[in-house]
C-alpha cells in the first residue's frame, strides 16, 4: 500500500494529464493515525471492543507506515499517535481516491 500510495500517477504533467507520482513531483506526505475500533455490534445496544487490535499493535504498525513511507518519498510530516488531534483537509483536484487493501486488516 505504501509503493502504491507512492507511485501512483494522480499528479499532471506538462500537458495536464494525470501522469506523475508523488515521487516524481518531490511531494511530502502528512500521515495522521485514524483512532477506529472494531466494534462487534450484532447483539444488544452496547457495542463490543474484544477483537478490537491492541494499541501497541496499532502504534508500530502507525510507525513502519511512517518509516517505509519516509524512505520512498523523503519529506513525510507525522502526527501524534493517540492525540486528541482537530486535522483540516482541502482537497484540491478532480478526484479523491481510496486506497483499501486487505493485506493487513483481512475481512
Amino acid at each position: 500500500m505504501i509503493r502504491k500510495m507512492c507511485a501512483l500517477r494522480v499528479f499532471k504533467d506538462e500537458n495536464g494529464k494525470t501522469n506523475l507520482s508523488l515521487q516524481d513531483i518531490g511531494g511530502s506526505v502528512l500521515l495522521i493515525s485514524q483512532f477506529t475500533l472494531y466494534a462487534y455490534c450484532k447483539s444488544g445496544n452496547r457495542p463490543g471492543f474484544s477483537k478490537a487490535g491492541k494499541p501497541d499493535m496499532a502504534e508500530k504498525t502507525f510507525d513502519y507506515i511512517v518509516r517505509k513511507t519516509s524512505e520512498a518519498v523523503g519529506n513525510v510530516q507525522k502526527g501524534v499517535f493517540g492525540a486528541h488531534m482537530i486535522v483540516s483537509l482541502q482537497n484540491n483536484g478532480p478526484f479523491t481516491i481510496f486506497l483499501d487493501s486487505d493485506v493487513l486488516f483481512p475481512r
